[in-house]
């Protein structure tokens, strides 16, 4: 075998398996060594199948022995959320202590997509009770523990895929697929230093995930760099007929080389404020590297109400998603004490309040789509800050109630973005920088940031206590 397979790309562990330097079983076991050995240092399983992928690494190696090489995830290991359902007796809790033994008799349409692909199943990853629809207010929020980020063990990976965050960034998994109904994929990806995209609205089939808020959610992929993220795309998009809000449009991944391409970028007049120090200081560096690939301007949305829209739509469908669960009780056994009675108040929202909310969403869509048409993505920041410390209230660092425009925009419209390594901050935390385009467009910000990438090693570096693990 040749150097540790370990923070390889998948493009690179393609390779390696492709030419039979490497064995689908080797990785296997490679990986499933380190779900099991440092897993439980972040927080970050709920439960290792290694049944199942030891099965389908033993399928992979015999169909590439014979010549059936199914493309660049054939042998390669994953993680996904536990909210996608896996046959087998294997659970898909929720993240929930009162759903820990749940138990389904089919695969989500994403899980089955990338078995068919070749990837191979290692585990099912830690997440946010409920994917914080509950309405957490701090990181220790899971019957698994607060997730944390690899790079400092007393703060948070970011929610609510916190398992998917840390393991792909502690090389637990080359890659994981997490969800995102209002930063669930921009968090963990920023505050544990990987790539991850979120696919425009519909892109990517829901069957087989658990419902937050049926027009806000979406599913995407935490990988280590952008190339990573547009070769699982492509197998997870596409049309589905058991989840109809899946757009007919199929998607296949541009990775030419972007060569002497540039870009026209656009950046809100104050996306940067309040953010803190070290994210402001690597937004406005990754700028001025930008500047000798692309144009930049700057630009405004229209003045509208975006997170109250949000949160108006969010909280009206998730109060009718978990019906059953608060009827039965269950909320008593959450294990963040504000989840146990959260869900009671979103019982409230008026029905003409949710169907004003859904017309400002159109204006909110067409607005964004208007100002988004001359660029090939917007930027800014990917979170606020840092990761936080496990004991912080998010309440209490609101940083003076800072409204986040582009997390409002882009998950209201249904709009694509990918979140990228922007450096670090002087505790050694990494910080992330986000790309969003219009619907359907991600091979434009796919573009965009495979450049960024290429002109910087963020995305390269990786927890030193784990690079000898």
């Amino acid at each position: 075998m040749p150097d540790s397979p370990v923070f390889m790309s998948i493009r690179d562990l393609g390779r390696l398996v492709r030419d039979r330097e490497v064995s689908p079983v080797q990785l296997a076991e490679i990986f499933l060594a380190r779900l099991e050995n440092l897993g439980p240092d972040y927080n970050a399983v709920v439960t290792v199948t290694g049944e199942r992928a030891m099965q389908q690494a033993r399928r992979c190696e015999q169909e590439i022995a014979s010549g059936r090489y199914r493309g660049p995830l054939h042998g390669i290991p994953f993680g996904v959320k536990d909210l996608l359902a896996t046959s087998g007796g294997i659970p898909t809790t929720w993240g929930a202590a009162p759903l820990r033994n749940q138990t389904f008799d089919y695969d989500a349409t994403v899980i089955r997509k990338l078995e068919a692909a070749g990837a191979v199943l290692a585990a099912k990853l830690a997440m946010v009770e409920l994917a914080g629809g509950a309405g957490y207010w701090q990181p220790d929020a899971s019957f698994t523990g607060p997730g944390i980020t690899p790079w400092d063990k007393t703060r948070w990976s970011g929610g609510s895929s916190t398992g998917s965050g840390a393991a792909t960034a502690a090389g637990l998994v080359p890659f994981a697929i997490g969800s995102e109904t209002m930063g669930s994929i921009m968090s963990p990806s920023s505050n544990c230093g990987v790539t991850g995209l979120r696919p425009t609205y519909g892109r990517v089939s829901r069957y087989g995930a658990m419902a937050l808020s049926w027009t806000l959610d979406k599913l995407g992929p935490l990988c280590l760099t952008a190339d990573d993220c547009g070769l699982v795309l492509e197998v997870i998009a596409g049309p589905d007929p058991k989840d109809p809000t899946t757009t007919k449009r199929t998607f296949s991944y541009d990775d030419a080389d972007v060569g002497s391409r540039r870009f026209r970028l656009g950046v809100l007049e104050d996306v940067a404020d309040n953010t803190d120090r070290a994210t402001r200081h690597n937004f406005e560096r990754a700028l001025e590297t930008l500047g000798e690939v692309a144009e930049i301007e700057e630009v405004s949305f229209s003045d509208l109400p975006h997170e109250a829209i949000n949160y108006t739509i969010l909280f009206a469908e998730a109060s009718s998603a978990f019906d059953e669960i608060v009827d039965s009780g269950m909320l008593g056994e959450l294990t963040a004490p504000e989840d146990r009675f959260g869900s009671y108040s979103r019982v409230a929202v008026l029905a003409k309040d949710y169907i004003k909310a859904m017309r400002l969403r159109r204006l909110m869509a067409e607005n964004a789509d208007e100002v988004m048409s001359r660029f090939d993505a917007l930027v800014g920041p990917s979170r606020a800050g840092i990761a936080p410390p496990l004991h912080q209230d998010f309440r209490k660092a609101s940083r003076g109630g800072r409204k986040d425009v582009m997390l409002s925009v882009g998950n209201g419209a249904g709009l694509p973005a990918i979140s990228v390594p922007s450096g670090f901050s002087s505790e050694g935390l990494p910080t992330g920088i986000q790309f969003m385009g219009r619907a359907y467009e991600e091979n434009a910000i796919l573009a965009v940031a495979r450049s960024y990438q290429s002109l910087t090693d963020w995305h390269q570096r990786h927890p030193p206590d784990l690079l000898s693990s």
